[in-house]
């Protein structure tokens, strides 16, 4: 038995005017400090006002959000007492935004007990709507809340499946003022969704048409954004490709390139979508020799090759690398500008890390120890996975 959730998904040109609509006396937005800047708060609290809401904002999300930070917006949100939280960026205002709904409605809790196998017994007092400006996450349609604990230097991996969205807004306008470094970093992290999430051994009918579509529209739109980040309609696509991801593995599970990922993150504070995507092709090669077919179907659907078996998946991970080096992002962690001796020194954390993320327990092989610090000099130096 499984379940599959979502939100309500509004989405496409003028999505936002739904704020116009919501039943409510007063909304929280959570949001960081650049969308304040760049008036996209603004513009949500505007639809905000013509719902007759009182409105507060809490802005201080940051990169990668800690405890202490999901602490503090659960405090302003127990003073104001909304019965609308609005999550509003990227995945980190967003996963910011589910933690604080969370503690607000249970302030009983502490943020590292959100997991799947409690009843939180959510929406006594709020429900939540999310807006991503940002084309990659999926955070706007997944239960999953990823949040930093800075003292341990490490990503906690949360979440229930009550804490979905009630609404997710996915207007595309709102992507059109991502900085094109952004870009390829969310387009390559919604890409690690669709390829995970139907790889990785909790796939499901529910979910395989959905992380092939995602796949197919990052291969054909990613390029087209990157080239011109006005290209409305590929912005659009993308925008959607995001969300159809988050709903493919959201449903699944992410796999092996986000373990790492994570685990890189914590250590040397690279962003997320920038880790996973470099992780994604080594960690593909790896698992090839024993589970080959789901990659080569993949890739077979997507074009890079109507190859089989090893050769199939493998082409699979040649295409990512070239998206990659097409779009400018690193192919290795030494082009990240992390030196050899400082990324070995921490070679032990980094493996320890991945093995404690329960991403790679849904991986199509399972590594050794041996062979995960293996995969981690792989990637640092480039190197074609051979073992």
């Amino acid at each position: 038995m499984w379940y599959f959730n979502s939100p309500q998904i509004v989405f496409g040109e003028g999505a936002l005017n739904a704020l116009d609509d919501i039943q409510g006396s007063r909304a929280l937005v959570v949001t960081d400090a650049v969308l304040v800047r760049l008036g996209i708060v603004d513009k949500v609290k505007s639809h905000l006002d013509t719902a007759g809401l009182e409105v507060r904002v809490f802005d201080t999300v940051e990169q990668d959000p800690s405890v202490e930070t999901v602490y503090r917006g659960a405090e302003m949100a127990r003073a104001f007492q909304p019965d609308w939280i609005i999550g509003l960026g990227g995945g980190s205002p967003m996963d910011a935004a589910k933690a604080i709904w969370v503690l607000y409605e249970r302030p009983d809790l502490e943020p590292a007990e959100i997991n799947p196998f409690i009843q939180l017994g959510l929406r006594k007092k709020a429900r939540l709507i999310t807006v991503p400006t940002t084309s990659g996450t999926g955070a706007e349609v997944t239960w999953a809340i990823v949040l930093s604990d800075i003292e341990g230097r490490k990503k906690m991996s949360l979440g229930n499946r009550e804490n979905v969205a009630d609404m997710a807004i996915v207007d595309p306008e709102l992507a059109v003022s991502m900085p094109s470094r952004l870009t390829a970093d969310t387009g390559l992290d919604a890409l690690t969704h669709a390829v995970e999430g139907y790889s990785c051994s909790w796939h499901n009918d529910l979910t395989n048409g959905l992380c092939v579509q995602a796949v197919q529209l990052v291969f054909e739109y990613l390029p087209r954004v990157m080239a011109d980040g006005a290209d409305q309609e590929a912005r659009e696509r993308m925008h959607n490709a995001a969300t159809i991801a988050g709903l493919g593995f959201g449903n699944s599970l992410a796999s092996m390139a986000h373990s790492m990922g994570h685990a890189l993150g914590a250590i040397f504070h690279i962003p997320h979508g920038s880790a996973v995507g470099l992780f994604l092709p080594y960690t593909i090669e790896f698992i090839a020799p024993e589970a080959p077919e789901r990659f080569a179907a993949l890739a077979r659907a997507s074009r890079c090759s109507q190859a089989e078996g090893k050769e199939g998946a493998f082409s699979l991970a040649t295409a990512i690398r070239e998206l990659a080096a097409q779009i400018g992002s690193p192919t290795s962690i030494a082009q990240l500008g992390i030196s050899r001796q400082d990324y070995q020194a921490q070679l032990d954390e980094l493996v320890d890390k991945a093995f404690n993320d329960a991403s790679i327990l849904t991986a199509g092989r399972s590594p050794s120890f041996d062979e995960l610090a293996q995969l981690f000099l792989y990637a640092y130096d480039g190197k074609v996975v051979d073992f």
